[in-house]
């Protein structure tokens, strides 16, 4: 090599390195030399016809995407290819290490899947709430010049070791890069063999952001494409690697009791069972799962599949036995008080939308995946939601669930119109208990759902939720559709006593993305 040459590019790469210091990222894309900076780096993931967009997330400064998005809009650009490139600025950015981060991650699909429920001109709506959310943490973490995730090789696997236990075994050790060389070598093979094996290490702890994030990775590759499976799926590898730090002696229960029950009740070497369930077979399961220890749930459900019950009955039950923590809790206590989050609230990282979060990843996991995985998620949902009972305290089983008899029985009114604007009021009043009466009151009379999933639809996109507006009015619409008549009505339930707790606190972003679509004011 020339040295005066080498001393050259070295000195271009030091200017280049200032100027991005010292204008930073917004202004050096308004100037149009990031993409020739970018494109300089030899260690940069690259993501193909989407790669303009993603830089577009991760450059612009948050107070200036909008208008952008906007603009993208009207030329052509759908909300699909939007939604996708913030997938891959998030995961390019933070790789499931950033906790706003890879809860803005969860949250992109939720948006997706809201815009589809709306009118035409509103669609752009919770899809621009969340890109804001996501370029505005893209910028404060550093942008480009800290992303997390750079190119990874596959690796070989060693002879007579199966993939999951490559991760596994590779996370175990903190071994970052084999954990996701390894993955990478799996997603050449099948994305599906890829996910399958991740989950083994997800399986060694129930934690909802451990267990959510692969399932709605998982879900985005529908709008990322399967080809960036790698991307997605390996921020659940970091994510799992680092819990590692935090590792106790009792994360090894849930492994060893899905070992025995697995074992126990020979579940790998029977069919999957398609035996139908009745209503009290459902609400006696999830009963029994509700009020038992961890490892009593886990034990019923794997009882319950040897004896051939359809996984999709049992997913009810798991379901079910979570939303009770929504319709039970008494909201957070004064030492877990906190801005945004006042005492008696029940929205973001509570118990009951932590426990429903996971039981819906858990069930929509088992319906995609293997059969021993299709029976290991469902066992250790039911064990999750049991844990989460008790783990995370309160006296979940003497508290009454809501609607309780006081309120029902000041909701009079029998017209849908009429109890709709109740509801609304209920929620702009904060009034939990009073907004979960009068949808209860709604569905008994027969009212159809959509005006009422409506109501709670607008203030999932207003209010900020706390990271989890989107992510649980998802899940308890995807369980509403999923649950048997006699008990839907509870999802819908708990989403307006959540819906009445969140509201107040308007999301940064929205009320510019509404002007920018010529939205009236909420």
């Amino acid at each position: 090599m020339n040295p005066s040459s080498s001393r050259r590019e070295f000195l271009a790469n030091v200017s280049r390195a200032t100027v991005l210091a010292t204008v930073g990222t917004g202004l050096v894309t308004e100037l149009g030399i990031a993409p020739a900076i970018a494109s300089e780096a030899s260690n940069t993931l690259e993501f193909g016809s989407l790669e303009p967009l993603v830089r577009l997330m991760q450059d612009t400064p948050a107070d200036k995407l909008l208008p952008k998005l906007a603009a993208k809009l009207s030329s052509g650009t759908d909300l699909r290819q939007l939604t996708a490139a913030a997938a891959l600025a998030n995961a390019r950015t933070f790789g499931g290490e950033d906790y706003i981060g890879f809860h803005t991650m969860m949250a992109l699909s939720p948006a997706w899947h809201m815009s589809g429920e709306l009118p035409s001109e509103q669609q752009a709506l919770p899809v621009f709430k969340v890109l804001y959310r996501n370029t505005n943490r893209i910028q404060e973490f550093g942008g480009r010049a800290k992303e997390v995730l750079h190119p990874v090789e596959p690796v070989a696997l060693k002879k007579g070791l199966s993939g999951a236990d490559a991760i596994r075994n590779a996370v175990h050790k903190k071994n970052t890069a084999y954990a996701e060389g390894a993955l990478a070598t799996l997603v050449q093979r099948s994305p599906d063999e890829a996910f399958n094996s991740l989950l083994h290490t997800v399986q060694d702890k129930s934690e909802v952001h451990r267990v959510v994030m692969p399932y709605r990775a998982w879900d985005l590759l529908d709008l990322v494409g399967t080809e960036h499976a790698h991307t997605m799926l390996r921020q659940s590898v970091r994510y799992c690697v680092r819990a590692e730090s935090w590792r106790k002696p009792a994360w090894d229960e849930p492994q060893n009791l899905l070992v025995k029950l697995l074992d126990e009740y020979k579940l790998l070497s029977r069919p999957i069972g398609k035996r139908e369930a009745d209503d009290k077979w459902v609400d006696q399961l999830s009963q029994t799962i509700f009020k038992s220890s961890a490892a009593q749930a886990a034990e019923s459900v794997a009882a319950a599949l040897a004896d051939g019950f359809a996984p999709e009955a049992i997913g009810e039950a798991i379901s079910l036995a979570a939303n009770q923590l929504v319709l039970r809790d008494h909201g957070r206590r004064p030492r877990e008080e906190v801005t945004g989050k006042p005492i008696g609230s029940v929205h973001g990282d509570s118990i009951g939308v932590h426990a429903c979060d996971s039981a819906n990843a858990w069930r929509n996991m088992s319906r995609v995946t293997n059969a021993r995985n299709r029976v290991a998620c469902l066992i250790l949902g039911a064990h999750q939601v049991a844990h989460d009972r008790v783990d995370r305290g309160g006296d979940f089983l003497n508290w009454e669930a809501l609607p309780v008899k006081w309120h029902s029985n000041k909701v009079n009114s029998k017209d849908a119109k009429v109890l709709l604007r109740e509801a609304e009021e209920a929620i702009r009043g904060n009034l939990q208990a009073h907004a979960a009466a009068i949808v209860h009151q709604y569905g008994e009379l027969g009212h159809s759902a959509r005006p009422m999933f409506d109501l709670m639809l607008r203030y999932a996109i207003s209010e900020d939720g706390a990271l989890h507006a989107e992510k649980y009015y998802r899940t308890t619409s995807d369980e509403f559709a999923t649950t048997r008549p006699a008990y839907r009505w509870r999802q819908l339930i708990a989403l307006a006593r959540v819906t009445a707790s969140e509201y107040g606190r308007p999301a940064a972003g929205v009320a510019e993305a509404r002007e920018l679509l010529k939205l009236p004011t909420a």
